[in-house]
């Protein structure tokens, strides 16, 4: 899914282009283009196991992972990365209809940048009690703008491609939702937009 060069690689590259338009911004030029620097970087794979919360679907022919909504339908429609290794065996909540089954799960993998293979049993959601994760907020409200806002959530999808799988607002924060982000991403959005106006989400989370 992640079909682009990797942030270490991009690295050099990047930095020289943010400098060269801030060189040009401040000759008179034109600054860099909103998302350059999203656009410039993408994650390192993850090194170790990952894991991830969602509905796997099984059409016959592949096994996805969804990532962002899904159509509730018979059997549901919706879209992801697709998970290898994948088996129903001891999975006795799964539901079928239609040639598909489905159900959904905590599952755990590792992560190419396109394919989650399957390292460990899945568990069904109804049996799965993650620990919570810190607020990324803070409690603290954010600081886009009505205007920031709508500049962003147009910026995003494009710049980030297709690991981009959905965005929302809430209190003055944007947040753009991801396959997986080391931080990179972040770190990205902060140098585009400004700091506390963005939070991307990983769908992806290291295991442990």
């Amino acid at each position: 899914m992640m079909h682009r060069r990797s942030a270490a690689v991009l690295l050099t590259g990047a930095v020289l282009l943010l400098t060269s338009c801030a060189a040009t911004a401040e000759a008179g030029g034109d600054a860099a283009p909103p998302g350059a620097a999203l656009a410039a970087l993408t994650p390192e794979n993850p090194t170790g196991e990952v894991i991830s919360q969602g509905m796997v679907l099984d059409n016959g022919t592949t096994v996805e992972l969804c990532l962002g909504a899904v159509a509730e339908s018979a059997p549901p429609q919706c879209s992801g990365i697709p998970l290898a290794g994948w088996s129903w065996d001891g999975l006795d909540d799964a539901v079928s209809s239609g040639g598909a089954t489905w159900n959904t799960y905590a599952v755990s993998g590792t992560f190419d940048g396109d394919t989650l293979t399957v390292t460990r049993t899945p568990i069904p959601l109804a049996l799965f009690d993650p620990i919570a994760a810190a607020d990324p907020t803070k409690g603290k409200p954010g600081k886009a703008s009505v205007a920031d806002v709508t500049s962003i959530q147009s910026t995003i999808p494009d710049a980030i491609g297709d690991a981009f799988f959905g965005a929302s607002e809430q209190d003055g924060w944007v947040f753009a939702d991801v396959v997986w982000d080391d931080g990179t991403w972040q770190k990205a959005a902060d140098q585009d937009f400004g700091a506390g106006k963005v939070i991307i989400r990983s769908a992806l989370k290291p295991v442990g």
